[in-house]
């Protein structure tokens, strides 16, 4: 299992220092092989609303936290924080917060245009997700670096980042054999305050990560096809 042999701190006006960087050439056939493998596997990832309480692997859900946090990031700052929550009351306090907090907005403030968007998706208010599943991800963005001296520094692009951060730990967690959700209640600050996250940090996501339910069902939806999406120059 990788190692790190030494703890981040940030840089900030240090001169460029090069390291060599040669990875071996993987072969056309193996490469065209596990690309079209890759393609097949990522075409089978659903949102999963519906979670069985069964233990997952901890181990797993570190190693796809692990792969997330190898994202690329503006000026290599890494502004994330990944909590994973297991105990069983914060994460009923989380839902009890979110729903009354996603009740405000199914109740209006999304507004009717986006209400319509959301039917197809058989999504309302009750997020039982949240308690179901038996661990939960709540991505943090980090605003600025955070000194234990109360120092600051501005991180970059950090929208970005983290969602590309999310995006790759989505991946991981369906490669490993689990499933997930994003989940955005809004305003997330409650999730701070539940979590005692510091004040550079501002919650981006929550993920709740398990088994699909025996009964698990999804929305029948169709996926936009690659020449929807691609454009060639």
């Amino acid at each position: 299992m990788p190692t790190t042999t030494e703890r981040w701190t940030p840089t900030h006006g240090e001169p460029y220092r090069p390291v060599p960087y040669r990875p071996e050439r993987m072969p056309q056939d193996e490469s065209l092989a596990r690309a079209a493998q890759l393609r097949a596997r990522m075409d089978e990832r659903r949102t999963v609303r519906q979670f069985a309480p069964d233990p997952v692997p901890l181990q797993v859900v570190r190693d796809a936290i692990a792969c997330a946090a190898t994202a690329p990031s503006g000026a290599h700052q890494q502004p994330w924080t990944f909590v994973m929550v297991r105990d069983p009351d914060i994460r009923r306090r989380i839902r009890r917060a979110a729903e009354d907090e996603e009740q405000i907005s199914y109740d209006g403030r999304l507004g009717d245009e986006w209400l319509a968007a959301l039917r197809p998706l058989g999504t309302d208010e009750v997020k039982p997700h949240l308690t179901d599943a038996p661990a939960l991800v709540v991505v943090f963005q980090q605003r600025y670096w955070l000194g234990d001296d109360g120092s600051k520094r501005k991180h970059y692009y950090v929208d970005e980042s983290v969602g590309i951060a999310v995006g790759m730990l989505l991946s991981a967690l369906h490669l490993s054999g689990l499933a997930a959700l994003v989940h955005t209640p809004s305003p997330m600050r409650f999730l701070s305050e539940v979590l005692g996250r510091p004040a550079n940090e501002k919650a981006f996501a929550v993920i709740p990560v398990g088994y699909p339910a025996p009964d698990c069902q999804v929305p029948d939806l169709v996926r936009k096809s690659l020449d929807q999406v691609m454009v060639e120059v």
